[in-house]
């Protein structure tokens, strides 16, 4: 994921299927302005009561996913979203 700063310090979340967001640790992950790598443990979604053998969306975004605002700006690349099976 490579970010070029939005202009306000927002969360970054990933929600499987429409479902419960899981959020970045880093609270102002808008701000980050370089490569970073973000991996997340699929059992945050299990948790959530979601099917992971029957993803069909995924959503990226920032802010609080229940109470979307308009409004921001800035450019967002994201590249290399994988699903890694668990190590042994």
């Amino acid at each position: 994921m490579q970010l070029w700063p939005l202009t306000d310090p927002e969360p970054m979340y990933v929600a499987l299927n429409g479902g419960t967001a899981v959020y970045h640790d880093n609270p102002n992950a808008a701000l980050i302005d370089t490569w970073t790598e973000w991996t997340i443990d699929l059992q945050e979604f299990a948790a959530q009561g979601v099917n992971l053998a029957n993803v069909n969306t995924i959503a990226i975004g920032f802010g609080d996913k229940n109470n979307l605002q308009p409004g921001g700006s800035g450019m967002v690349l994201f590249d290399d979203i994988r699903l890694y099976r668990p190590t042994p």
